[in-house]
């Protein structure tokens, strides 16, 4: 694969992004941590809403920690399956701070030990790679995978490191706005970006 290649749809895909919902926790592990995991089975403006009233009350793991079940239960309400995302967000802070020091993991392995935090949560934290990229990703030619698991395996081969922190962010954006196959593949061939 051709720097140039990358490089050029980071690029365009810089020039035409938008922000997304969750986007404003991604310089915070912590608050990207959790916000992801109660995004899951959620939607943004739901798990946005919930989010910051946790983070009004617990803005670090050691607030968190100090909250109990039920009051992060109230909080988290009305994210999907809120009573167990309580229960997960109770132990991981346990763990946060025994294990890890109070420090939010920094490798996959370790984030993947914490209660509720699956790959998909993990790789936010690497390089994500949700539905968006995964298609993206296969469109652009860059891999020719089934899955998004695969498709993170292949990326992480053969993309560059300085681009993983943005994959997600951009690619998200960008499968956002052109939200159905049709108008996917019109963007990229308005841009070049297509062989």
């Amino acid at each position: 694969m051709e720097k140039k290649s990358f490089k050029k749809v980071f690029s365009v895909f810089k020039k035409n992004y938008k922000p997304i919902p969750l986007e404003i926790f991604g310089k915070n592990p912590y608050k990207t941590l959790v916000s992801t995991l109660l995004s899951s089975r959620t939607n943004d403006d739901t798990t946005l809403k919930a989010a910051n009233r946790l983070f009004l009350k617990a803005p670090n793991i050691r607030k968190l920690d100090q909250l109990g079940q039920l009051e992060i239960k109230n909080l988290i309400y009305p994210v999907g399956f809120y009573k167990t995302k309580a229960k997960y967000l109770k132990q991981l802070t346990e763990i946060v701070i025994t294990k890890f020091k109070g420090v939010v993991p920094k490798t996959r392995g370790k984030l993947m030990e914490l209660p509720g935090v699956g790959r998909k949560t993990a790789n936010l934290v690497l390089i994500a790679v949700d539905t968006h990229v995964h298609k993206i990703a296969n469109l652009l030619g860059w891999v020719k995978t089934k899955t998004p698991e695969r498709t993170e395996e292949e990326l992480i081969k053969i993309l560059p490191k300085k681009y993983w922190p943005d994959t997600n962010r951009l690619f998200v954006s960008i499968g956002r706005q052109y939200n159905t196959d049709k108008k996917l593949l019109e963007f990229l061939k308005k841009e070049n970006l297509l062989s």
